[in-house]
């Protein structure tokens, strides 16, 4: 009896999963929240590139830590206005 609760259990955890945002793109489907990861990542890229060409990037202390919460916030902005209530 216990070994079958057990083989049932993870169904009822994983019910979830289906109603996870997908994108279809290119024929196949990608889950929402790689999208917006990969446009949070071109976004800080962009950033740098913009800081660089203006002279920030030289009196940024921690550079690293500025453009990760840079990319995760629009990340996170974009996920919030595209997928949000």
């Amino acid at each position: 009896m216990l070994g079958r609760a057990a083989g049932i259990a993870p169904a009822f955890a994983l019910g979830g999963c289906t109603q996870a945002p997908v994108i279809p793109l290119f024929g196949a489907y990608f889950p929402g929240w790689l999208l917006c990861a990969l446009v949070g990542v071109v976004a800080a890229v962009l950033i740098r590139f913009l800081c660089i060409l203006c002279g920030l990037d030289a009196i940024l202390s921690f550079r690293l830590f500025t453009y990760l919460a840079a990319g995760t916030v629009i990340a996170l902005v974009l996920w919030s206005v595209v997928f949000g209530p």
